[in-house]
């Protein structure tokens, strides 16, 4: 059975509630998976938005999530939190420039074989780097946003 990421905030390649943006609560929306090897040991997930107009930035890098946990809760303090785009800790929502056309938001999950990649705090790039080698499965959930003008 394959790695499966859903929502039940919104479906892939929907819109995501503004609740979960900058313009709203600025919120990490709920997640949930299934299907994970029984050799997963935690699980990584991270949010990204390759449409930005510098490049990809990245909205979220949590990690070291207990393989046990098949879901995150709306704004969920699970496993360790990395550093996203906006140079902080934790979620940092969408939040593209308005009148600019939709972005989409991709939100991955990993299956890892080691019960941890290191400590909090990790940019995206050195999970990604922590977790070459360890990825048992993975998975991805797309959603969009559109700043109103």
């Amino acid at each position: 059975m394959p790695l499966n990421l859903r929502s039940p905030a919104f479906s892939n390649n929907g819109d995501i509630p503004r609740k979960y943006t900058c313009d709203g609560e600025n919120v990490p929306p709920p997640l949930q998976w299934s299907g994970e090897p029984a050799q997963s040991k935690s699980i990584a997930v991270i949010c990204d938005d390759p449409d930005a107009p510098s490049g990809t930035f990245t909205h979220w890098v949590a990690y070291d999530i207990p393989a046990a946990t098949h879901a995150l809760p709306e704004r969920a303090p699970v496993g360790k939190q990395g550093v996203n785009g906006f140079g902080k800790t934790g979620f940092g929502g969408p939040c593209p420039p308005r009148k600019d056309h939709a972005h989409h938001y991709h939100f991955h999950v990993y299956a890892l074989d080691v019960d941890s990649i290191g400590p909090a705090g990790l940019s995206k790039e050195d999970a990604l780097r922590a977790m070459r080698g360890h990825v048992l499965a993975d998975a991805e959930l797309v959603a969009t946003y559109t700043r109103a003008a």
